[in-house]
């Protein structure tokens, strides 16, 4: 029969297990798992250097808008009720002038018809204005686009590089172990086994520092994903090598010609703004001519307040007992005037000469900053090109270099077990084995960042490890999410 201490310590036991389980539960569905492609589409929506380059955009708009506002017709309307206390002119010259109240509705139609130019050139720079801020979103969402993969991928990295010293330090104990075993048995000398203590013992830090690495780097990634730090973090992307190849052959392989960097493109178009302004600035030389109607009606009060018929005149509106006058009827007058106005600053101090002088310094700054962005974008993309083929060669070497020492490792080990070499010979064996495997997994994710990089210099979309691409450019401005191919 089972003893009561014993079903005691089952029941425990179990109620232990069940009162565990739910938060294990619970801790698993709170582990934030993020794809490297819902981390480009999080930055490329929430980032607040994307939103200030969008609220750019809208603020272009805008201009474009108030400056095409300035050439089409304005209609306004005009509404006034004036109460007169006391008149001088109906106390001189007669009660005409000494209406108490006076109502007044009218329309003003406003065109203007030539300002010097200036309506036609301030939309030109408004609208290059415009069209320079989207390139430079797009050029803030390709950058954005890489610097994220960056991150992700230098997190994968030492999580990587963690995971190699875990498996360095394991070897380490093993081959441990195994020396003690022989220097018990009489065949190894304390000598071996003070070397592989002290190998061990030289391994461990670096298995604590490639941890804490591994850690910061998911700090980081949680910092620009902006989740709470004590929240886990699982990168659910892993860098495929057939990925790669296959980005790097798209990279490689795309023989058309490059396009013209949002930034120099921007550069361009922020002069010909500049440009503009000096015609606008030259309008003030001339003058400005402006057309206005306005149609509307004065009304003066009746005996009830407010007018409520059309104005009208005639003898039967007159008081009783005069005769021979015309009177009106105290309603709606129609009120129309068409007024052509010209206005020419004929001197004004010579504020509009220096108001061109500023926007020709202006427009020379614009056109020396276009040439330090040309050459700025024309080594970046020698840059990116010489990275590319560098990334290339040495991912090429380094494949080759750690199937060879994964080789000379398992050499090393059975010769070591079979007492036909040393212990050093094993040790310099694995740490060149962890060499080639560190080195190996870099040049993979040298390799896609210096694809990724040299087609946003070229102006391609942004690959992604997952086959999907990002398009850095987008008609409305608007953030799209990663394409999937």
């Amino acid at each position: 029969m089972i003893s009561r201490s014993v079903l005691s310590r089952v029941s425990a036991l179990v109620c232990a297990t069940c009162l565990a389980l739910p938060a294990a539960q619970g801790q698993r569905a709170d582990t934030a798992r993020v794809g490297i492609a819902d981390a480009v589409n999080y930055m490329l929506r929430s980032s607040d250097e994307n939103k200030l380059a969008l609220l750019l955009v809208d603020n272009a708009d805008a201009a474009v808008i108030t400056a095409r506002a300035t050439g089409l017709p304005q209609l306004r309307l005009n509404s006034s009720y004036n109460q007169v206390l006391t008149n001088a002119r109906a106390e001189i010259v007669g009660s005409v002038f000494g209406q108490a109240y006076t109502y007044n509705n009218t329309f003003a139609l406003s065109q203007t018809l030539f300002q010097g130019g200036k309506i036609v050139a301030a939309t030109r720079a408004a609208d290059n204005t415009r069209q320079a801020v989207r390139f430079d979103a797009g050029e803030t969402r390709a950058r954005l686009a890489v610097d994220i993969q960056r991150s992700y991928l230098n997190a994968l990295y030492l999580a990587r590089l963690a995971a190699l010293q875990d498996e360095n330090l394991k070897l380490s104990s093993d081959r441990l172990a195994q020396v003690e075993q022989l220097f018990a048995a009489g065949r190894s000398a304390r000598f071996d086994v003070l070397r592989a203590r002290v190998d061990r013992a030289n391994i461990e830090p670096l298995a604590i520092q490639a941890h804490s690495d591994r850690d910061v780097s998911l700090l980081d990634v949680k910092r620009l994903l902006d989740i709470d730090a004590d929240r886990p973090l699982v990168l659910t992307t892993a860098l495929d090598t057939t990925m790669v190849r296959q980005v790097v052959n798209t990279v490689a392989n795309d023989k058309l010609a490059d396009e013209i960097r949002g930034s120099v493109r921007s550069a361009e178009l922020s002069l010909r703004s500049r440009q503009q302004a000096v015609r606008v600035a030259r309008g003030d030389y001339l003058p400005s001519i402006t057309a206005t109607f306005n149609w509307g009606y004065l009304a003066l009060p009746t005996v009830n307040g407010f007018p409520d018929r059309l104005g009208a005149t005639s003898a039967a509106f007159c008081p009783a007992g005069i005769t021979g006058k015309v009177c009106q009827n105290n309603g709606f007058f129609p009120d129309r005037s068409f007024t052509v106005a010209m206005s020419w600053a004929v001197f004004d101090g010579l504020r509009t000469k220096g108001n061109v002088d500023l926007a020709r310094a202006a427009a020379k700054i614009s056109e020396t900053a276009l040439h330090q962005v040309q050459e700025a974008a024309s080594l970046e993309i020698a840059r990116g090109r010489a990275e590319f083929s560098r990334a290339q060669l040495a991912y090429n070497a380094r494949t080759v270099n750690a199937a060879e020492a994964q080789e000379a490792f398992e050499l090393a080990t059975l010769r070591f077990s079979r007492g036909l070499s040393t212990q050093v010979e094993v040790s310099d064996a694995q740490l060149a084995l962890l060499t080639a495997k560190s080195t190996e997994a870099r040049s993979t994710y040298d390799l896609y960042l210096a694809a990724a990089e040299l087609a946003r210099l070229r102006g391609r979309p942004i690959p992604l490890p997952t086959g999907g691409t990002v398009p850095v450019r987008s008609n409305s401005g608007l953030p799209s999410a990663p394409s999937n191919r």
